[in-house]
């Protein structure tokens, strides 16, 4: 393991000294610009020909100089899988983790060291099967870093098993008959858990990918970006109906203030279908069919919004929507925790340690 992997890990239980945030010193100059030359690392990338975790390195890559924030300032912590490689690629500070508890190192590390920006990598089966506890509660307590969710609805590295996101009837090495389970919606998850940000993208969609990382990034708290992605050797071609000429209609995109309309461009410039309420649910319309009041305006601070959207994508892919759900402000429990602490350290070691006795103690007579 080098310094740079072992140094995360170090700074949850150390202060190591590192500029500040929004510090002059974070921030590069004029004469010193980065670009993602500098984000790039020595390392050979290891990924299958044709995998889309490679699209999503190089969107990255691209994308971190223009958060101004230097490489030491920046950390990448992941899990177990495929995905979880993408540390060695990226010349920041990283740590390839434990099995599904990349959220709970990352949580450790926000709490502890208020100058970094953190970032977590993950696939479907290490954030959404052994690693799902951690990455609910992580969402639940508003922990101020950053989770990647590539979902390729299988499990890639152990050689083809199918993971929690694969569909219904899906014939893969550990399921000959088909799966008989039913898929997590990985969007629905993260918003059962009441987190304040939740984005989706396409690996192969640069545009999109982008905009939705950069509004993570601005995003004070959790911000849950589900990437559709591509594995080419195990479940090659399951996002590609995403890809093809008719992607325009299936694909919704989000945009917050604007109309739900998508399909190709009619006479008036705009989407050809729209998105309605129906009862307590929503449905898909021909836009000219209906009045044009009657389509929704998308709303990220609408939750309930937020997860009727996410049920329009089902496992055939037909509405697929991408873009931003939600996006909140809530307190978060990195800058909670700090104020507790500071507050405990004002009032002296005697309160301090009475803090630590707490209330439920007696002594016992001799």
């Amino acid at each position: 393991m080098t310094d740079q992997q072992i140094a995360p890990a170090l700074g949850a239980l150390v202060d190591l000294g590192l500029p500040g945030i929004g510090g002059l010193d974070n921030v590069p100059t004029a004469e010193h610009p980065q670009s993602a030359k500098d984000f790039t690392s020595d390392q050979e990338v290891r990924w299958c020909p044709g995998c889309g975790d490679y699209a999503v390195l190089a969107a990255v890559r691209s994308f971190l100089p223009t958060l101004g924030i230097k490489r030491e300032n920046t950390v990448f912590i992941s899990g177990i899988g495929c995905s979880s490689r993408f540390p060695y690629y990226l010349n920041t500070y990283g740590m390839h983790s434990i099995h599904g508890r990349a959220p709970t190192i990352a949580s450790g590390l926000a709490i502890t060291r208020p100058d970094l920006s953190v970032w977590v990598v993950t696939g479907d089966g290490d954030a959404l099967s052994i690693g799902g506890n951690h990455l609910i509660h992580a969402l639940r307590r508003n922990v101020n870093l950053k989770i990647l969710l590539f979902n390729n609805r299988i499990y890639g590295l152990t050689k083809g098993q199918y993971s929690p996101t694969s569909e219904q009837g899906k014939v893969t090495k550990s399921t000959p008959m088909g799966s008989i389970d039913h898929p997590f919606n990985p969007i629905s998850v993260a918003l059962g858990a009441d987190a304040t940000f939740v984005g989706r993208a396409i690996d192969s969609d640069r545009k999109n990918l982008t905009a939705v990382l950069g509004a993570a990034a601005a995003h004070r708290g959790t911000a849950l970006v589900e990437i559709l992605q591509d594995c080419p050797i195990f479940n090659d071609g399951s996002f590609d109906v995403l890809r093809k000429d008719d992607k325009e209609n299936r694909l919704i995109p989000l945009t917050h203030g604007e109309p739900i309309r998508f399909g190709p461009a009619a006479e008036d410039g705009l989407g050809t279908h729209a998105v309605v309420a129906d009862g307590l649910t929503l449905k898909v319309v021909e836009a000219a069919s209906v009045d044009p009041s009657r389509i929704l305006v998308h709303d990220a601070d609408n939750h309930e919004l937020a997860f009727a959207l996410s049920r329009l994508s089902d496992q055939d892919l037909n509405h697929t929507v991408t873009g931003i759900f939600r996006d909140v402000n809530r307190s978060t429990y990195d800058d909670a925790a700090r104020s507790q602490v500071a507050a405990a350290k004002e009032k002296g070691s005697a309160d301090l340690q009475s803090l630590l006795n707490g209330r439920d103690t007696w002594t016992v007579a001799g």
